[in-house]
């Protein structure tokens, strides 16, 4: 599938935060893919992108003026040791799915974070031992497809409208793990011609 021709993956800002806050919240409200149980504020969401962008990228999918989707990285773990790994997220639009949006999105966050010098690409997935209304296994399907590898499942660790959930972790490996690693390099520490250079807006 090729790019759609007017498909633009730009930075976010903090003025989409309500539109991305209107792709989440349905996630939250009517699906266990997100376990957040309360909707945030728009003042918090603000937050969380602001804060996001020190170190990660956090990026938007839009085509004619309106976001399809959003995607960002962020810490897997706080410790030193963990500097060179990052966790992915990706939410797209309740009808813009199936269209191609959340691998161009991923393949930007790759494209960004090779340039960080991360090495290790790490998603957080819920995952039902049967599939519901709530649940289904596309998420682990979706990551499967774009070369992410199942590396370990947790049982009935998450609870949400009643149910529980497992949780797997899903990775992919997008560098080479040197005996002394280039030091990350912070996503607001790159230079906007970088980005431009592999089409982010």
């Amino acid at each position: 599938m090729e790019k759609h021709k007017d498909l633009v993956i730009r930075v976010a800002e903090s003025n989409d935060a309500q539109e991305i806050l209107n792709i989440y919240a349905p996630y939250i409200e009517k699906t266990a893919i997100t376990f957040e149980y309360n909707v945030p504020s728009i003042e918090e969401f603000i937050c969380r992108i602001n804060d996001t962008l020190k170190k990660y990228p956090y990026i938007v999918a839009e085509c004619n003026s309106e976001i399809l989707g959003y995607a960002y990285t962020g810490t897997f773990k706080n410790r030193a040791a963990y500097e060179w790994a990052a966790e992915v997220s990706i939410y797209i639009k309740e009808n813009k799915r199936n269209m191609g949006v959340g691998r161009e999105l991923y393949q930007a966050l790759e494209n960004i974070s090779k340039i960080q010098n991360i090495i290790n690409l790490n998603a957080c997935i819920a995952y039902p031992e049967v599939e519901d209304e709530y649940l289904t296994k596309n998420s682990m399907q979706f990551h499967k497809h774009l070369g992410y590898d199942m590396v370990g499942e947790f049982h009935k660790c998450g609870y949400k409208f009643g149910r529980w959930y497992n949780m797997i972790w899903m990775e992919k490996i997008i560098g080479t793990h040197e005996d002394i690693p280039t030091p990350v390099i912070p996503f607001a520490d790159i230079p906007k011609d970088s980005l431009r250079d592999i089409g982010i807006k």
